[in-house]
């Protein structure tokens, strides 16, 4: 990302701008936010991830008590058997993107699939320890 920033400033001649703004074109350019909704039930937190051109194998899901966090990285090959690529307008892709959560979670019994480009998470909400002070 560095570098890309570092592209963009030099492709201004180096005029005065924003630093800042360079940085956060080539955050855009490099890394991509998905789409998602996260749904609050009684008993579990469900994320819905829109991340179509991903494999599962592409896909890492993190929990943390209070957030989900989504990785995915794909890069785009060419199996030249027929012919040879005129046009590729596709590249590596990353994908970030860290869903804070409305209610604690109990990391151990998260559950992930991916169907038709979607990848659903769920979360069974964590159970309220309740204490009793003796007298």
């Amino acid at each position: 990302m560095r570098k890309r920033a570092f592209d963009l400033f030099r492709r201004r001649n180096g005029e005065r701008a924003s630093e800042l703004d360079d940085w956060l074109q080539a955050e855009r350019e490099l890394v991509s936010s998905p789409a998602c909704e996260v749904i609050d039930e009684e008993q579990e937190l469900r994320a819905r991830i829109a991340l179509p051109g991903f494999d599962a194998k592409d896909i890492q899901v993190s929990a943390m008590p209070d957030a989900l966090i989504i990785e995915a990285d794909a890069a785009h090959t060419h199996e030249e058997k027929n012919g040879n690529v005129c046009l590729c307008q596709s590249s590596q892709t990353k994908l970030f993107r860290r869903l804070g959560l409305p209610a604690s979670i109990d990391v151990d019994k998260v559950r992930a699939s991916l169907d038709k480009g979607i990848l659903e998470v769920t979360a069974p909400k964590a159970v309220k320890k309740q204490t009793t002070v003796g007298a």
